[in-house]
């Protein structure tokens, strides 16, 4: 047969291009190419396809010729993707009443005879379209005479003709409806859905089918040369044998649980020369016919996020792929998968709510409303899920607790989600489809299901994804191989990457991830535990300078130890520091049991707790006094930080450390605010220098969230040795979008095109993004040395840091558990750049 013709005969000299033939039929020529077994394969044509769906096509008698007259076939689709679509594959093409005489020869008539059975109601429903009830209604064994005729009796009848006795007939037939399901309205939806383009043609593929003698070893099955959880070596997959029956192969096993061992020692080599030829692990789908190995076809071989990996470090470890070739195959967000603890993949899910999937991996436990009581969950060692409307700072202590967050406000990058993924606990935000009670401690799904305190539910922040009860976890699958595919990525990555730890416990695990030092410590964070919690609000009802200062004192040790001890895990890496940031109003109770409690533990009439709250209330607390602006009218609460900080410092250097801090001022917008508060830091640093007869260095930057600082960051560097970006705020400034509410509009603002991305996902590149090189290049221009980095949750997206490696960044900074995403995605950025 000539490949003019648009159909071709598969041999080792055949060229098949997958985008005239489909993949399926490209695959099968390459099979043929390595001089594996395959059975006798013709392939048609893309065109040749769309004219048989059009009542046009090719001898169908000339199809079969190569063949033979008493042959069997298979018809399989052959898309360009696979991801596009199939039609369902048609076996046995060519049985008929001579025919089964032939097969009753070689397997005996009642093989024959179900081959028979089984092919008629599959050809009538499939192909002729007739009702399938009146085929599944047939009662007894499909192998008895009296079954295959009753139903090539009810084919006559419900087709009004008789079952087709010739296979050119029967084959073309089979062509036609498979062509037409290709071009149908359900399969152009289908594909359009994997945005397979509109001209996505079909191949199809006629092969063989070689049938062994009765009582020899035949059957079939898949293999794969690779375990789809852990990617080890061997050999996996299920045989279903005439004779033995279905046995699970699991490597190890291969030589007590299976006949005919030299098939599978065939079927181990002909993967091996597959691993090599496709430079991947690869299943095959197989026959065997009277002992003898034929290959169908074979495809990438299924694998988890660690297996991937795995494959990955044992095809470079052999020589197939170069390491630069193992790093550029992965996801760099897929690598969340195996930091956490996931929901399994389950038919039984039982889905309450989908919000955003604001931190990822699974955990189920009782809910919760209240930080409160999440402490008292984990005291009596229970897991909890600590449910709000949206969260703030006086839930920072809850959701260290607690094993999951669920609100029913917010985003990617709200309250919840930022802190969430810096705990490495899964979040799920803005889950709007249920209702949240928070006085009567009462959630309801949409469908009226109501939960109460202490019910169980699972959140996936994976998917996005809230279940009623407590679904199956799978364990995280960090191990050996994945720690040397990340340090194949440090060997080509080119951009520093730091974490973003608040505790020391998050600076544990920022280390563990092999984060080259912390890029933003949120100080106020260490203020929400309850013995700090209730100085700090000493302080903020203090009236006078000396009163505050006395209140802070309190603090300064407290603070003094933490940071002393994230210098020591850090062992030398630099550590930057973030100044007190949020309003001092979010450090207030908000009801009035609340504000009563708090004015018993101070001693002061409730009027005074009131009063001194309304008093810090602001129209717009995120735009109003905080940051810098609290710096400047408050100084003692820098200065209190800054010494904690030099003190910690000179007691780390003491224990051999050589920290040198780094100290980050927030929310500036103006030249004159740095030199303010540079002046009280430096003063500060030479007190601590003088009572504790040491020196140390330490540098001071800005945290760049304001248009006005990206715009006048040539004057700002006059004052700082760095600018690092706050990517969350500095989006929300510039857009004028509420970072936390932006999801009520988002999703139709997505749909309809106004943004491509969420720019709270990934970093808006031309406009946030032009500030971003802007506020570089005026910034360069002043001061050469300058250090540029972003600290927002931008910094472990892997487009910002490719963004950043261009822009020269000297570092980004994310969540500790981002960190390895951020390394894997910065040595991609470098593989790219460099090849061009």
């Amino acid at each position: 047969m000539k490949t003019k013709s648009g159909a071709v005969l598969l041999t080792k000299d055949t060229p098949i291009d997958s985008r005239l033939y489909g993949a399926r039929a490209e695959r099968l020529a390459r099979l043929i190419g390595l001089g594996l077994p395959v059975p006798k394969t013709v392939a048609i044509s893309m065109p040749v396809v769309r004219d048989i769906a059009a009542g046009r096509g090719p001898d169908a008698r000339a199809l079969f010729e190569p063949f033979g007259r008493k042959a069997l076939v298979s018809v399989r689709s052959s898309p360009g993707d696979a991801k596009w679509g199939r039609t369902n594959t048609i076996f046995n093409v060519g049985m008929s009443d001579r025919t089964a005489e032939h097969v009753a020869e070689i397997r005996g008539k009642a093989a024959a005879t179900r081959l028979y059975s089984d092919f008629v109601r599959h050809f009538a429903v499939e192909v002729a379209r007739l009702d399938p009830e009146s085929f599944e209604g047939i009662s007894g064994d499909s192998s008895a005479p009296q079954f295959l005729a009753t139903a090539l009796k009810r084919f006559e009848r419900e087709g009004n003709s008789p079952f087709p006795q010739s296979a050119s007939i029967q084959l073309a037939s089979v062509l036609r409806s498979m062509a037409r399901a290709w071009e149908g309205t359900t399969a152009r939806l289908l594909r359009r859905a994997h945005d397979a383009p509109d001209d996505a043609g079909l191949g199809l593929v006629i092969q063989e089918i070689v049938l062994g003698k009765a009582g020899a070893e035949c059957g079939s099955g898949s293999l794969v040369n690779s375990h789809p959880e852990t990617g080890s070596k061997g050999l996996y997959g299920t045989f279903h044998s005439e004779v033995h029956g279905k046995c699970e192969i699991a490597d190890s096993e291969i030589s007590d649980a299976l006949p005919c061992k030299s098939v599978f020692q065939n079927a181990q080599d002909c993967l091996d020369k597959l691993r090599k030829a496709e430079r991947d692990a690869c299943e095959i789908e197989f026959a065997v016919a009277d002992g003898e190995l034929l290959v169908l076809d074979y495809k990438p071989a299924e694998r988890t996020v660690g297996a991937a990996i795995a494959i990955s470090v044992g095809l470079a470890k052999d020589g197939i792929i170069e390491k630069q070739d193992a790093l550029t195959r992965m996801e760099p967000d897929s690598l969340g998968r195996i930091l956490h603890k996931q929901v399994a993949k389950s038919p039984s899910r039982k889905i309450l709510a989908r919000g955003i999937g604001a931190s990822p991996g699974g955990a189920s436990g009782a809910i919760v409303f209240s930080s409160a009581a999440a402490a008292d969950c984990a005291a009596r060692n229970e897991s909890c899920i600590l449910v709000r409307v949206e969260t703030g700072p006086e839930d920072i202590r809850g959701m260290y607790t607690a094993k999951g967050v669920l609100t029913g406000r917010g985003g990617v990058t709200s309250h919840a989600a930022v802190i969430a993924r810096g705990l490495g606990v899964p979040c799920v935000a803005g889950a709007s489809d249920l209702q949240f009670d928070q006085k009567e401690q009462l959630l309801t799904a949409s469908d009226g299901q109501a939960f109460r305190e202490g019910d169980l539910i699972t959140v996936d922040g994976t998917r996005g994804e809230v279940l009623k009860g407590a679904a199956e976890l799978v364990e995280p699958t960090m191990n050996e191989e994945i720690d040397e595919f990340l340090d194949w990525a440090d060997e080509h990555r080119d951009l520093v990457v730091r974490a973003n730890a608040d505790t020391s416990n998050e600076a544990r695990v920022a280390k563990r991830f092999k984060a080259e030092g912390i890029g933003l410590c949120r100080t106020e964070h260490m203020f929400f535990g309850e013995a700090r919690l209730t100085v700090m609000r000493e302080m903020i009802f203090a009236d006078s300078a000396e009163e505050r200062r006395s209140a802070l004192d309190q603090l300064l040790g407290m603070q003094r130890s933490e940071f002393e001890s994230m210098f020591e895990i850090m062992e030398g890496c630099p550590v930057c520091v973030r100044l007190f940031d949020p309003p001092l109003h979010e450090f207030l109770p908000h009801d009035r049991d609340e504000m009563q409690e708090l004015a018993e533990a101070l001693d002061l009439p409730i009027s005074r707790v009131i009063a001194r709250a309304e008093e810090l209330r602001e129209f717009n607390p995120m735009l109003g006094l905080r940051g810098v602006r609290l710096g400047v009218t408050v100084p003692e609460i820098y200065e209190m930080q800054a010494r904690a900080i030099f003190e910690a410092a000179v007691n780390a250097n003491k224990k051999g450390g050589s920290i040198i801090p780094e100290i980050m001022v927030p929310l500036v917008s103006a030249h004159r605010e740095m030199e303010l508060v540079r002046k009280r830091v430096d003063l500060v640093a030479q007190s601590v220098k003088t009572e504790l007869a040491a020196n140390f260095e330490y540098s001071i930057g800005v945290m760049v969230e304001t248009p006005r600082a990206a715009l006048r960051a040539g004057d700002l560097a006059s004052e700082s040795s760095f600018l690092s970006f706050g990517t969350n705020d500095l989006t929300q400034m510039t857009y004028g979008i509420s970072r936390d509410d932006s999801q009520r509009f988002m999703d139709a603002y997505l749909e309809q095109g106004v943004f491509p991305l969420d720019p709270f996902s990934s970093l808006d590149l031309e406009g946030v993004g032009e500030l971003l090189l802007t506020a570089a290049q005026r910034g360069r221009a002043s001061k050469p040395e300058l250090v540029l980095a972003i600290c927002g949750e931008h910094g472990g997206d892997p487009s910002t840091i490719e963004f950043c490696r261009d822009a020269k960044f000297t570092y980004v900074s994310c969540s500790p558990y981002r960190v390895p995403i951020a390394r894997l995605a910065a040595a991609q950025a470098a593989i790219r750049s460099r090849s061009g």
